[in-house]
């Protein structure tokens, strides 16, 4: 197998990124609505991909998986550099 040493570039998505961060801020008050700690559902789902760290209330636990977990890490990257005006 060979080894690719070369920096591998990310392209920008900006309709995937109004649409992952849409959901991410759904999915959020979902999980508050029914009393879970929203960050760690969150985190438990895009570091394993089991969808039932997310509740399905308002359609939450379908809308998260419309978007790929990579894309929901990169908008929270984005916005958190964003935030601290990086």
């Amino acid at each position: 197998m060979a080894v690719n040493d070369e920096t591998m570039i990310m392209q920008n998505r900006n309709e995937e990124q109004t649409v992952a961060s849409m959901i991410l801020e759904d999915v959020y008050h979902a999980l508050e609505e029914k009393g879970y700690n929203p960050v760690n559902q969150i985190v438990g789902y895009l570091l394993s991909g089991d969808p039932t760290y997310i509740t399905s209330h308002n359609n939450a636990r379908s809308n998260i998986r419309r978007i790929e977990r990579d894309e929901l890490i990169e908008e929270l990257v984005r916005s958190y550099v964003k935030q601290r005006g990086l």
